[in-house]
């Protein structure tokens, strides 16, 4: 790649052209890539790492901190990374996120206990966000608004190569070496990264400048930490009742309630839940929440369902959840021409109630359930989700007035985000509690500290077992996950339920001669994901971003890459509002 780069100065810089465009697609690719082979190789990894013998030894609740740390500080520093994008140029936040997700990377594989590893994580997740608004953004920069969509295309079908290629490369690694191995599969897509970006990508910085918002910053990270600790706690210690499992999450409510207090005080908020009063944009984003909750709790069973309880390597649990991926592939073309045809609220609704169906099923799987109808209804999930994420996402970015879409992509952002840390959370806690309560009847006649560590988890149950006794309690630790399952499935499903509801309520037409207002559009938009692209590339603020795909199932392309940017040359700005009387601007 011969090209050099654009110069850094924004006046002067102008978007390629021709091959160099190309170039600068392909380039970006490695982040893409990167962000989404990290994500589903971990997920692969949690048994071998829950393995005292094998792995860490790791505790459920450090396992949830593995990933929920990651998408902790990716939900609440994504805003921030797009903001230091437009101020000091998107190649150098796209360099300096590349780095920092690549030493990560180095220190999470030669990670000595689950301390260093969830640290490591921790700033995996502040690398990626600081990749994901960057990337988004050069593509918006790069190609004008109507060849915008096929790029993002292009960038999304990579994402989908991420996501199948993840667990395969993980599953191998996992079977010759080390478990942290499968973190140093980034290391040489970082590499390789890092020069081809120095050397192709334009340093585009937009002529409007957001603040950083460090109180927002500050206030979301500590709201969503502090809950999602409470939540893990509870499952540690089996029961809500304690003052330090009550009060954390009640702390993490008020300070969540805090930040919204901050945000509605600014006149240009980084989350600006005054977006809530549309009904469409409400609606969406809340089903979309519980549709990434289920599905982040439902991928943190299945990897241990799999792996644990039906005894099937790393590799081979890898390579059934492969048809998955081939159903989101298939559901999300479907999803936007039967949405052009009828309306996302038909589309999306139906498709949410099949998806909850689904997981009802999944509820019922057992110990000896026939594999084949595991990956049956995971094809019909996962072409469920993909027919609901794509064209839902782009529903609610266009149900806003084109001065709001920019802030709209941010709340979207954090609104996924939130629901995959609270999947997490709330999801292994259930697992936890539910496992606690039904394998104590077995734990009864061994020593406190093996009951003790028979009660945290299945795989530790199974090497008290192997080393111990007593005879049958591996079955029973088994039967009692595959309980706990069930019980969690069965919210998931829940949660799903309460999305489809949402959707269906929420996108309602409006009623025959009622007037549309300022807050309500006159129609819902049948084919909104073309739209919502050229809608939001004329804003200047932070995309959405990624969440941290399941197992069970894998996100479609368009999902994974939501609504593109609002960081776009002048000429294709539109002006700001003017402040409001009751803030400052950001």
């Amino acid at each position: 790649m011969s090209h050099s780069p654009q110069p850094d100065s924004p006046q002067s810089a102008s978007p390629p052209a021709g091959r160099h465009q190309r170039l600068v697609l392909a380039v970006l690719i490695f982040a893409q890539v990167l962000i989404w082979i990290d994500g589903t190789a971990l997920t692969t990894a949690y048994e071998t790492l829950a393995d005292p013998v094998r792995g860490l030894g790791a505790s459920p609740g450090q396992l949830q901190w593995a990933t929920g740390s990651y998408t902790l500080v990716l939900a609440t520093a994504t805003f921030t990374g797009g903001a230091l994008g437009d101020r000091f140029g998107h190649r150098n936040t796209l360099l300096t996120g590349m780095a920092l997700f690549g030493l990560a990377s180095i220190g999470a594989a030669y990670s000595q206990d689950s301390g260093q590893l969830i640290a490591a994580r921790a700033v995996m997740g502040l690398g990626a966000a600081l990749l994901i608004p960057a990337t988004l953004a050069t593509v918006s920069f790069t190609f004008e608004p109507a060849r915008r969509p096929a790029a993002f295309g292009v960038l999304g079908s990579f994402a989908g190569v991420g996501i199948a290629a993840g667990p395969v490369l993980a599953g191998l690694l996992l079977a010759r070496f080390w478990w942290g191995s499968v973190f140093l599969i980034n290391v040489p897509v970082v590499a390789l990264g890092l020069v081809a970006i120095a050397r192709t990508v334009p340093n585009f910085r937009p002529p409007q400048k957001r603040g950083l918002d460090f109180p927002g910053l500050v206030l979301s990270t500590a709201g969503l930490g502090l809950l999602s600790y409470g939540l893990i706690r509870a499952g540690q210690d089996g029961t809500l009742g304690e003052p330090a499992v009550w009060g954390t999450i009640l702390g993490g409510v008020l300070f969540t309630a805090a930040f919204l207090v901050v945000e509605l005080r600014l006149a240009y908020p980084s989350f600006d839940p005054r977006l809530f009063r549309h009904r469409q944009f409400a609606a969406g984003n809340i089903a979309l929440s519980m549709v990434f909750l289920a599905l982040s709790a439902a991928g943190y069973y299945f990897a241990f369902y799999l792996q644990g309880v039906r005894g099937y390597s790393a590799l081979h649990a890898a390579l059934l959840g492969m048809p998955g991926a081939l159903g989101v592939v298939a559901g999300a073309p479907i999803a936007a021409r039967l949405a052009r045809r009828t309306s996302v609220r038909l589309v999306a609704g139906t498709t949410l109630l099949v998806a909850t169906t689904t997981m009802l099923v999944f509820s019922r799987f057992g110990l000896h359930t026939p594999i084949p109808l595991y990956v049956g209804v995971l094809v019909v999930q996962a072409a469920a989700i993909g027919m609901t994420i794509s064209p839902l996402t782009g529903a609610v970015l266009s149900s806003l007035p084109l001065a709001q879409a920019g802030s709209g992509s941010a709340v979207n952002a954090t609104m996924r985000q939130t629901g995959s840390v609270l999947g997490i959370a709330v999801g292994g806690t259930v697992l936890s509690i539910v496992y606690r309560r039904a394998v104590h009847g077995a734990t009864a006649e061994l020593p406190a500290p093996l009951k003790q560590q028979a009660e945290t988890s299945a795989e530790l149950a199974r090497n008290v077992a192997r080393q111990h006794g007593p005879a049958g309690l591996a079955h029973q630790a088994d039967v009692a996950f595959v309980h706990a399952m069930h019980v969690g499935l069965v919210w998931a499903a829940a949660a799903v339920a309460i999305g489809a509801v949402l959707v269906v309520s929420g996108f309602r037409a409006p009623k025959a001669g009622a007037p549309a207002t300022a807050t309500e559009p006159a129609a819902e938009p049948a084919a909104a994901e073309p739209a919502a692209i050229q809608l939001a590339a004329t804003q200047p603020a932070t995309p959405p971003s990624p969440a941290a795909p399941p197992p069970a199932a894998a996100l479609p392309p368009e999902a994974l890459l939501g609504p593109p940017p609002q960081r776009t040359p002048a000429a294709e700005t539109v002006p700001a509002p003017p402040p409001r009387s009751s803030g400052s601007p950001n």
